[in-house]
């Protein structure tokens, strides 16, 4: 009778939970609205500019109201799939997060006008996204990489009281400073005869020379962009995608340091007015100076440091269980109002 009884709580124990999982999982994946047709998760969100209304391309995965992440990709005008490495590790732990292709971008609109590309510009397109996918200052996190770390800085700085957390992977507060250390550093770990011939090119402005990828490739971009021996699907996807033509416009074409409009962007002396929680990443072989990512999160006021020992500029591939485990932690703490 007495095992009876054990066996028949068991059975109930073991129905109850996985009712709960069952409940749990039915509401993380529940994305339609309005009895809308289900298009896994994916929206064209408008957009409003002074040049006229145009759409950009979100994806949306989860639910979960007190965690909503916004993914800014880099570039300028590069595209969200070279993020998709997050899906595994913030669907794990249950995050709602947001694929997102900024205007100019391969699966948003690509308008030509020029005035278009600015950071003021894009800065409010955040604000109009965050509008969109319900977030505010309980639940909305954003998440930039590079040129996507420029856009997290300054959209905190004009709209952090719509914000509960601010992570900034892999991109320095000043470009003129970011442009030093390429020179300085990076530039002169080449061999002499390699940075010479780069700089000829460069000097020239033949970037369109096949020479320049043959140089960099091999020389650069496999030591400080991504270490990997074969670079992941959505990175190559990614650089297939990039809009030249914006990346231009505002990095310039030279890929020491920036040359575009963003040249002489800087917001270090702004860093201090930020005042949520903020997680500054670097890495050891990044394009940007790990040590002025240590420095940035003390300059803000409730600053966290994340070091990736084995990483580059995209230490969320090739550092990836250090880099991934740091920013896990960082939103459950901020979440849990440990940090």
């Amino acid at each position: 009778m007495r095992y009876s009884f054990i066996l028949i709580i068991l059975i109930l124990t073991t129905s109850c939970k996985n009712e709960t999982k069952s409940t749990v999982l039915s509401n993380y994946f529940t994305y339609q609205q309005n009895n809308d047709v289900e298009s896994a998760g994916v929206k064209m969100i408008p957009i409003k500019t002074s040049v006229g209304e145009f759409k950009v391309w979100t994806k949306r995965f989860g639910s979960n109201p007190k965690i909503k992440i916004l993914l800014l990709h880099g570039g300028p005008a590069m595209t969200h799939e070279y993020m998709e490495c997050f899906e595994t590790f913030f669907q794990r732990e249950g995050f709602e997060f947001y694929e997102y292709d900024q205007l100019g971008s391969y699966y948003s609109d690509q308008p030509k006008d020029s005035s278009l590309w600015t950071t003021e510009r894009f800065v409010e397109e955040v604000e109009q996204v965050r509008k969109a996918i319900g977030a505010d200052n309980s639940n909305f996190y954003v998440l930039g990489n590079s040129w996507g770390g420029i856009l997290a800085m300054e959209y905190a700085l004009k709209y952090q009281q719509n914000m509960k957390g601010l992570l900034v992977a892999n991109m320095m507060a000043s470009a003129p400073e970011y442009g030093k250390y390429a020179n300085e550093v990076l530039g002169k770990q080449m061999k002499p005869e390699v940075s010479k011939e780069i700089r000829s090119i460069e000097a020239k402005k033949d970037f369109d020379n096949p020479r320049y990828m043959e140089l960099l490739i091999p020389n650069y971009y496999q030591q400080h962009l991504c270490r990997l021996k074969d670079w992941p699907d959505g990175l190559n996807r990614a650089t297939k995608h990039i809009n030249s033509e914006v990346y231009t416009i505002m990095q310039g074409p030279s890929e020491f340091g920036i040359s575009g409009r963003l040249a002489k962007w800087d917001i270090k002396n702004r860093l201090h007015e930020i005042t949520i929680p903020t997680l500054m990443i670097g890495a050891k072989y990044d394009t940007m100076d790990p040590k002025a990512m240590q420095e940035q999160s003390k300059l803000v006021k409730k600053g966290r440091y994340l070091y990736c020992p084995n990483g580059s500029h995209l230490a969320m591939w090739d550092d990836q269980k250090v880099f991934m485990s740091g920013v896990v932690q960082f939103i459950n703490d901020v979440d849990k109002e440990n940090f």
